[in-house]
């Protein structure tokens, strides 16, 4: 049997040892009443290290998004944000389903940014015919590409000059930090903390690159965790023993934020390995997510390819554009044989 390479997302991952043991021994409670002690002490590491002055565990970054949205907006008013980002496009829709909060989206630029003048003119004035603009959301990394921290300050700084609140999706906040820190020279933990305290929020996913098997926070003011914890009770996802899963999300703090350069360093090799092919268009990645467009003859061939890498026990996403992506379970190996899989395809 060919063993699977599954290069479909960082949330394939599975617990370590070391992990699973920190889950095993983790001291519990009640976290509806606030004392399981594996909880808050996550939610103490995870503020304190962002400078947040509290934190919420949530079971998912979609819940994080959602309460972190609903504590900033109320009913009938708005949050700009972009089309490709996950609290807009990836996420049901929860804040106008649930809290009745309408999204501007506007176009990411190809660095996955929002241009400053077009967040700039939707603002709304203030007049009845309007919903009430409240909130600027951004996504770092978005769709794996870092945005430089000349952009987030900039355009954090602009939504407070309009009397904007920030809310920062971090699902992937330990990754642009590692990328950021590799061309700064700094710890990657100090990096994260500086992207985040452009932001009044900051949502962080344990789940993906981290490598817990559950788990997301949100950090933020006292008033505003005060806020999303009501929101996550009536979201349903209040837990009761879920220090299980924070001893989980606290073990990867510890100790797999420094290890998610290796999996930049896969996706490079990924792309490395595939550039020269005809028919792909293969997106310099920068951090663990590698985009292949297909172009010409090559896109009539997609389905094709997608069944011939999954005989070859390689899994991955998309159609015309392939996405995969690099974690903990993947190695240089497995890497190799995606690579020489796909040559092999368009060889033949």
């Amino acid at each position: 049997m060919i063993p699977s390479m599954d290069l479909r997302s960082d949330t394939v991952t599975r617990p370590t040892p070391a992990m699973r043991a920190a889950m095993a021994t983790a001291p519990l409670g009640d976290d509806v009443f606030g004392d399981d002690p594996s909880v808050n002490a996550l939610q103490d590491k995870i503020a304190g290290m962002l400078g947040f002055e509290a934190a919420l565990f949530v079971p998912t970054g979609t819940q994080g998004n959602l309460c972190a949205i609903l504590a900033h907006c109320g009913r009938g008013d708005e949050y700009i944000v972009g089309q490709m980002q996950h609290c807009y496009r990836w996420e049901g829709g929860g804040a106008a389903v649930f809290g009745s909060v309408q999204p501007q989206p506007l176009d990411n630029q190809p660095d996955g940014s929002l241009d400053l003048a077009q967040i700039e003119a939707a603002i709304k004035p203030d007049d009845p015919h309007f919903a009430r603009t409240r909130l600027l959301a951004l996504e770092n990394t978005m769709g794996g590409k870092l945005l430089p921290m000349a952009y987030v300050e900039a355009a954090t700084q602009l939504a407070r000059r309009k009397g904007l609140s920030r809310h920062l999706d971090g699902a992937r906040l330990f990754n642009a930090a590692v990328a950021q820190a590799a061309g700064t020279g700094a710890d990657p933990r100090a990096e994260a903390g500086r992207i985040a305290q452009c932001f009044d929020s900051a949502s962080i996913c344990f789940s993906k690159g981290l490598g817990a098997p559950a788990g997301s926070a949100l950090c933020g003011s006292h008033e505003l965790i005060a806020r999303a914890k009501r929101i996550r009770k009536m979201a349903g996802g209040a837990m009761r023993q879920a220090g299980v899963l924070a001893a989980a999300a606290s073990y990867a703090l510890d100790h797999h934020i420094d290890r998610l350069a290796e999996d930049h360093a896969l996706a490079q090799r990924l792309a490395q390995a595939l550039h020269g092919i005809a028919g792909l268009r293969v997106e310099a990645p920068q951090t663990n997510i590698l985009f292949v467009d297909l172009e010409g003859r090559a896109r009539e061939q997609s389905a094709a390819l997608l069944e011939h890498l999954a005989r070859e026990g390689v899994q991955a996403t998309g159609i015309y554009r392939l996405r995969f992506v690099t974690h903990r379970d993947v190695d240089a190996a497995g890497v190799d044989r995606a690579a020489a899989a796909i040559r092999g395809f368009f060889q033949s």
